[in-house]
């Protein structure tokens, strides 16, 4: 066995949209029964967890980092090539689409591309960020609570605690207000 034979790239699969974790599973199922672990190695479907208040009602949930994508480390030929034997199983997958490549060949990811990715999906569990879909200086209308009706500027977003730092005009001044995020809406 050579060198290249033992040394797992990894490359890039495009998948049916929504059915990353069917293919994933697929995959797996159908290396452990072929008994291709030499061949191919982990089957990743890189997530975050995101915290999202609607209704005042607050829930994590999965986003994935790289949607209709799945990657897979296998081990490629002499020539740098997909193995033949890897190759029919994959593509034989339902969901799979192609490999990421050019001229119809897959190619490899670059390390840097692989270190970013697997930094990504082997991020140890954290505390979920609240996803918002503001930034400072967007201009925002207040929807709930007393100041409801009222217009301003994003000063500052601490995601952390899903707060939203609000310069608004009261009596002609201006007045900095901490609103929950859920209570805004952009303009």
């Amino acid at each position: 066995m050579t060198e290249a034979e033992t040394t797992k790239r990894w490359y890039v699969l495009r998948v049916a949209s929504n059915r990353e974790e069917q293919v994933r599973e697929a995959l797996a199922r159908k290396v452990e029964i072929e008994g291709l672990h030499q061949q191919i190695g982990r089957i990743l479907v890189p997530t975050e967890k995101v915290k999202r208040v609607r209704g005042g009602q607050q829930r994590v949930y999965e986003r994935k980092l790289y949607p209709g994508y799945v990657f897979v480390e296998m081990a490629p030929t002499d020539d740098g090539n997909v193995q033949e034997e890897s190759w029919f199983i994959i593509k034989e997958t339902t969901g799979v689409g192609d490999f990421i490549g050019t001229e119809g060949k897959p190619s490899p990811m670059s390390d840097v591309e692989v270190a970013k990715m697997l930094n990504q999906a082997e991020r140890p569990e954290e505390t979920p960020s609240i996803q918002m879909e503001f930034k400072r200086g967007d201009r925002i209308k207040i929807k709930g609570g007393s100041f409801e009706g009222f217009e301003g500027d994003i000063e500052d977003i601490d995601s952390e605690k899903g707060t939203v730092r609000v310069i608004v005009t009261i009596f002609g001044r201006a007045t900095p207000l901490d609103i929950e995020y859920w209570q805004l809406e952009k303009l």
